[in-house]
């Protein structure tokens, strides 16, 4: 479990941290859920509050620190290395977008501290037109997490080393993940048969102008329209070593799952091999 020293020094190098950007300390709030017998309810955050507030320190099962930009990369470096923290593995790091923010961008850290088998949830926010500082520099694993937070959301790290996109296509358009992109996108993506190379052509709604292909590939074999064989032992013949009846059922038993589907495979192989 987190300590009450591990807190008080939280609060202590964030101060520090917030100082050195320039910016001046303000009131941490400490709030444990089921301390108190009279608090019933969970709090909740008024609409605007991220943009008034540089630091709180909310604790449930898990801690979670909301923190001013400026003070990412010291509170950061505290909690891998103090003594009481030692989080020194990031699982995770993701943006959410809340356009009804001034600054809609909420960037959130996940990280585990194996030593104390605790995990801590740091956040801050940005907008599309302030970058957030890198953490490559304390996590090298963050590299390309923050390619995915920008190539989906558009939030930019300063002082990445490589910041490109890493999920979508290349000369890919917009970011998906923002909730000004469009749910169809902005164009339709196919392979080409003619042209044998994938093709980008713009998005077309109208379901009957689509170019659907449902052909199955395996269609392209000439063995596939030939009728189904089984083997038949004739009365009186004797059973072989088993390894051609084995195999034919095989064959067999691919075709049917390909033609008829995987329930009418399952049905084959327990039949045949019963």
């Amino acid at each position: 479990p987190l300590t009450v020293g591990m807190l008080a020094s939280v609060r202590g190098l964030a101060r520090v941290g917030l100082r050195a950007a320039g910016r001046p300390a303000v009131l941490l709030q400490t709030r444990f859920e089921g301390n108190s017998s009279a608090e019933t309810k969970p709090t909740v955050r008024p609409k605007d509050e991220i943009a008034q507030k540089q630091l709180s320190i909310t604790c449930y099962s898990e801690l979670e620190i909301l923190i001013h930009p400026d003070g990412i990369l010291p509170v950061i470096a505290f909690l891998k290395n103090h003594t009481y923290a030692q989080f020194r593995n990031i699982v995770d790091l993701t943006a959410v977008d809340i356009p009804s923010r001034q600054r809609r961008f909420e960037i959130v850290y996940n990280f585990l501290s194996l030593y104390y088998n605790s995990r801590i949830r740091l956040k801050t926010y940005t907008d599309e037109l302030t970058p957030n500082e890198s953490i490559i520099s304390l996590f090298e694993g963050a590299n390309w997490y923050e390619r995915e937070v920008w190539d989906m959301t558009e939030v930019f790290f300063a002082n990445h080393p490589d910041l490109r996109r890493i999920l979508t296509d290349y000369g890919f358009e917009g970011h998906p993940c923002r909730k000004d992109f469009p749910l169809s996108g902005y164009v339709e993506v196919r392979y080409d048969d003619e042209v044998r190379r994938v093709v980008a052509e713009p998005l077309e709604l109208a379901q009957e102008s689509r170019k659907f292909d449902l052909n199955s590939p395996w269609e392209a074999f000439p063995a596939y329209h030939q009728a189904l064989q089984t083997l038949k032992i004739e009365p009186g013949e004797k059973k072989g070593d088993g390894k051609q009846q084995y195999a034919c059922t095989y064959v067999c038993m691919y075709r049917r799952w390909d033609s008829a589907g995987s329930d009418q495979f399952w049905r084959t192989g327990s039949r045949n091999f019963a």
